[in-house]
């Protein structure tokens, strides 16, 4: 079955959204000071920690020189590749969390607003990373799925939050080895729709290690996407900034 709708089973958190924006709207997010209409005020939104510098073709890590990792060269994966907005880490980390475990929807336009200083150059589709029904009751809306709305202002291509589904509950990639997550995320999606030749950009909050972002891309090209590119607001930087 497709879901269509981000809160699924808790309708009033999407009811209570558009007035969640409109109590916050000249209010820093994170200084609670005067901003312009993105969510953040200026000095916060230049304290942001913007990934800027060179960094790996296909997954953004940072690197010292602009080329292809030694991961994704070892081991490439089936996304074509990664737009980053920033680092995940402060105060980017805090927004994103406030936003999917307590319920702070009105941190939504600043993420997208994130995600909007570096869009992809083109898209035939917008794909919000999906999430399990369980978690999608748990929570009541797919973060994902609000971002990707709200970023795709700048895109000319259509959201379609009903073509892929994860089909099956999987233990929290947080929790998980770097070595363990593939193996977890494996065979959890669906894709729902023959997208032969098409470009499908994928939106997401986070992108650590890419193991579900590789297996959505992994189930998107056998569903005949030419090309994959995951587009996230933050990107976790291994520890000396180097690809691991």
């Amino acid at each position: 079955m497709r879901h269509y709708l981000s809160n699924w089973g808790k309708r009033l958190l999407n009811r209570w959204q558009p007035a969640a924006a409109a109590l916050f709207a000249s209010h820093c997010a994170l200084c609670e000071g005067n901003t312009p209409g993105r969510g953040l005020c200026e000095d916060c939104w230049a304290e942001l920690p913007w990934l800027n510098g060179p960094g790996c073709l296909r997954c953004a890590h940072p690197l010292p020189a602009t080329g292809i990792c030694g991961r994704c060269l070892a081991d490439p994966p089936h996304f074509n590749q990664v737009i980053a907005a920033t680092r995940y880490g402060f105060p980017v980390d805090g927004l994103i969390q406030a936003c999917k475990y307590g319920g702070r929807l009105s941190t939504i336009r600043s993420l997208a607003e994130m995600l909007k200083q570096h869009p992809p150059q083109s898209a035939d589709l917008i794909v919000p990373m999906p999430l399990s029904t369980l978690r999608l009751r748990e929570r009541g809306f797919n973060q994902a799925l609000e971002l990707a709305r709200a970023a795709a202002t700048v895109m000319q291509a259509p959201v379609d939050a009903g073509l892929c589904i994860k089909t099956r509950e999987t233990s929290p990639q947080t929790r998980l080895p770097w070595k363990e997550r593939r193996k977890n995320i494996r065979g959890a999606f669906v894709v729902l729709g023959d997208i032969t030749g098409r470009h499908v950009v994928v939106v997401d909050d986070v992108l650590t290690t890419g193991a579900t972002l590789n297996e959505l891309a992994r189930n998107l090209k056998r569903a005949g996407a030419a090309s994959v590119t995951g587009w996230v607001v933050a990107r976790t930087v291994a520890a000396g900034g180097s690809a691991a």
